[in-house]
């Protein structure tokens, strides 16, 4: 098993071996919250998007303050995401295990916090939520290459078909160039996989592209969401849905989170 590159939070223990069963959806979703896109969002996910909104130590950090901040800058709603781990001190882990201080509307399981849809950085477990996300992107990959890479034959990008549509429209509309995609024998196999896995069609850039990089966009990810809100308002988000501009802009985000201090706070909101 890898582990991650080594990410802007600190080290974390070697990355465990990932269980066969991991059921974790390799999709992607589309922003429709992005402006100025020239890709074609892919067909609507069930999940919803992820906002990270960032606040500086001591600023009003709540639940209200966040979703004011998402639709003042993105003119949406959204509700509060239990999507970070919550760190627990290595001495006193037993008692910060109990109490919720610093963190966003908690989840408890037999009394302990476990999860928090945000709160103060130190008290959330940021390397744990990306070894964790690496460990389960890893395990998706291996499994779509023992299954697919090993089976079919490589398969041309969405983009590939995407771009046909957009240099003539009138010839190849958009339902052709999804249907010319979508027929390709190692699409129509990631389509049919059904064994613990879900592998995406339209990542399949990611996948060929190998583990380390898909296990990488996955783990950065899993600490930002699908964009991020930073403390002095700016929005930073992919430019286009392609591979290339997602890890781009998590690589930016990644950073910006390093440089915050470990008093500033969190706070995920899910977008329908």
């Amino acid at each position: 098993m890898i582990c991650p590159p080594r990410i802007p939070f600190g080290s974390f223990p070697p990355v465990q071996t990932p269980r066969s069963g991991g059921t974790t959806p390799g999709t992607t979703n589309p922003n429709p919250l992005r402006e100025g896109s020239t890709a074609m969002p892919r067909p609507t996910p069930l999940t919803d998007q992820i906002v990270t909104v960032c606040f500086n130590p001591g600023d009003d950090a709540d639940w209200f303050a966040a979703s004011e901040k998402v639709n003042d800058l993105m003119n949406a709603n959204g509700t509060p995401a239990r999507r970070f781990r919550v760190r627990h001190r290595k001495f006193i882990g037993w008692l910060t295990r109990f109490l919720g201080y610093y963190l966003l509307d908690a989840a408890r399981k037999f009394g302990a916090i476990t999860l928090a849809a945000g709160g103060r950085k130190s008290r959330l477990d940021l390397p744990g939520m990306s070894m964790i996300a690496a460990n389960e992107a890893t395990a998706r990959w291996r499994a779509w290459n023992y299954h697919i890479n090993a089976t079919t034959k490589p398969a041309r990008l969405w983009e590939d078909f995407l771009a046909q549509h957009h240099a003539d429209p009138n010839k190849v509309s958009l339902a052709e160039a999804r249907r010319r995609f979508e027929q390709q024998p190692r699409v129509l196999a990631m389509l049919a996989f059904n064994g613990g896995h879900l592998f995406d069609p339209y990542e399949l850039s990611l996948y060929q592209a190998g583990e380390a990089t898909y296990a990488g966009l996955y783990w950065r990810a899993a600490l930002v969401g699908d964009a991020l809100i930073t403390t002095d308002g700016r929005i930073m988000r992919p430019a286009t849905d392609t591979a290339a501009d997602r890890l781009r802009f998590l690589n930016e985000a990644c950073m910006y989170l390093r440089t915050l201090h470990n008093r500033a706070r969190l706070c995920a909101v899910a977008i329908a």
